[in-house]
């Protein structure tokens, strides 16, 4: 079966953003995350970042009604692949989250943007190493490091 085609388009109705998705919206990203937006960023320190944004509605809410950590998980899965895209110029369809080790350090709110900001630590041949933080404003909500292997040469 061939890799699922992403969306990577300048979003009209928020500037200086791309849209993020998927062209099958039957699959998860689109189905259950709703809409996603992307956009490379500079840090502090000068390195550069990607920042993927979710905006959180009832149905990434638990029963404490606030985010719930699968969707703040899901997110940060996403923000790997969206990251590999957008730093590293990789295709992200065939690639894959080899590990994944998240900190739960805040609660995330419904009706307010969810981000999760991811820098690349390194990369190889076949991986890429990267962490990052799930930021709610001022707020930070996780802490996150995951590897991608990227997609085999055929």
């Amino acid at each position: 079966m061939d890799p699922i085609e992403f969306r990577h388009e300048p979003a009209a109705d928020f500037p200086g953003w791309d849209d993020w998705d998927v062209a099958d919206q039957a699959v998860f990203n689109p189905h259950a995350m709703g809409r996603l937006l992307v956009r490379q960023e500079t840090a502090a320190g000068g390195q550069p970042v990607s920042r993927l944004r979710m905006f959180p509605a009832r149905q990434h809410s638990n029963v404490q009604h606030t985010v719930h950590g699968g969707a703040t998980l899901a997110l940060i899965d996403i923000s790997l692949f969206a990251a590999f895209k957008l730093l590293l110029g990789g295709h992200p369809g065939n690639a894959v989250t080899l590990d994944l080790s998240t900190q739960f350090i805040g609660t995330g709110h419904l009706g307010e943007p969810l981000d999760a900001v991811v820098e690349v630590l390194r990369e190889t041949g076949r991986l890429a190493f990267m962490r990052g933080l799930v930021v709610q404003g001022d707020n930070t909500i996780a802490a996150f490091a995951g590897t991608v292997r990227k997609p085999s040469v055929k």
